[in-house]
């Protein structure tokens, strides 16, 4: 039998072990989902909501959403019944019929529609009530309505992030912070998969885009369509200080940069979607976005610019084109 000391400390024990498990409870984000027409609806809400999900990130749960896809695109309705239908049936996910009801009953918002000319239309909704968001890659169809979008999120006291996952790879990060020193050059492939309806490289070239400023930041001031093999999208940007980045459309997964002391390295090897969500819930947590706007909105920017240089035939677009139309240099 156990005295009467002992049997003290295991209900003091039991009652704090109860308290904890109610705060953490309650510290749990309640998250909303736009779109599901992609796979990283049900890739990222397994890793949330299944503890028993490998990488599962405690902290956040999808709980709501709204149902939304693109009519022209075969990809986006065809896939979003089966999508809305598993996170319903596996993970409880509720329904609303607007995306002005759904934010009422969340914290944050994960914006998982793959078809960028509905992405302001829907953040500025989600902006409007206060809640942070993360937007699925491309944030816009244009540096104009980035800078739009982050305006909009400071007037309401909201916060907003885009990225690639690709961006938060090992390597990636571990090029960022200075493995090789300052990049100098990089050069980033990613697969195009050209969809008529979102510009070049906006549908699926943001990755290696973003791949780019990842390793080598802002300060992009000019953008050239390169001649290449037959079919394949080779694009040159340059840096105002003379550092250079060049996309190339191809399966490989992998590039290379070099840094200033000589040194080069492959970047891009894939890391799951855990680096990327585990990204989004911190943003959520803390209001701090991994990614900085100004580099958001040069990528923007340099895909913008990639599409005049292709329409002149190849000539140099100078960034200080496309920025003025967008409202100005980008925001710090």
């Amino acid at each position: 039998m156990l005295s009467p000391t002992t049997m003290r400390r295991l209900r003091r024990t039991l009652a704090l072990f109860v308290l904890s498990t109610l705060a953490a409870a309650a510290a749990e984000l309640r998250l909303g989902m736009i779109g599901m027409d992609t796979g990283h609806s049900i890739d990222f809400t397994e890793l949330l909501n299944n503890p028993n999900a490998k990488g599962h990130i405690p902290g956040a749960r999808v709980v709501a959403a709204f149902k939304v896809s693109s009519p022209d695109i075969k990809s986006s309705w065809s896939r979003v019944d089966g999508h809305a239908e598993r996170l319903r049936k596996d993970y409880g996910v509720k329904f609303y019929d607007s995306i002005e009801e759904m934010v009422r009953h969340v914290d944050a918002v994960l914006m998982e529609d793959n078809d960028a000319r509905r992405h302001v239309a829907q953040a500025k909704v989600v902006l409007r009530a206060g809640k942070r968001l993360y937007i699925e890659k491309p944030m816009t169809l244009s540096a104009r309505d980035a800078i739009e979008l982050f305006a909009f999120a400071r007037q309401h006291n909201a916060g907003v992030m885009s990225a690639s996952g690709a961006r938060f790879g090992q390597e990636m990060q571990a090029v960022r912070n200075g493995k090789i020193g300052r990049v100098q050059r990089a050069e980033m492939y990613s697969n195009v998969n050209l969809e008529p309806t979102n510009p070049e490289l906006f549908w699926y070239g943001v990755h290696g885009v973003e791949s780019l400023f990842t390793v080598l930041g802002p300060g992009l001031q000019s953008v050239t369509r390169r001649s290449s093999e037959p079919g394949k999208i080779v694009t040159e940007g340059r840096w105002a200080d003379g550092r250079v980045g060049i996309f190339r459309e191809g399966n490989r997964n992998l590039g290379r940069a070099v840094g200033d002391r000589g040194e080069s390295t492959t970047v891009g090897r894939w890391d799951g979607y855990h680096p990327l969500v585990q990204a989004i819930i911190t943003f959520f947590q803390t209001g701090v976005s991994p990614v900085p706007e100004r580099e958001t909105i040069e990528i923007m920017a340099f895909m913008e610019a990639d599409i005049l240089s292709k329409a002149r035939g190849g000539q140099p677009v100078d960034i200080a084109e496309v920025m003025p139309r967008a409202g100005g240099a980008p925001a710090k």
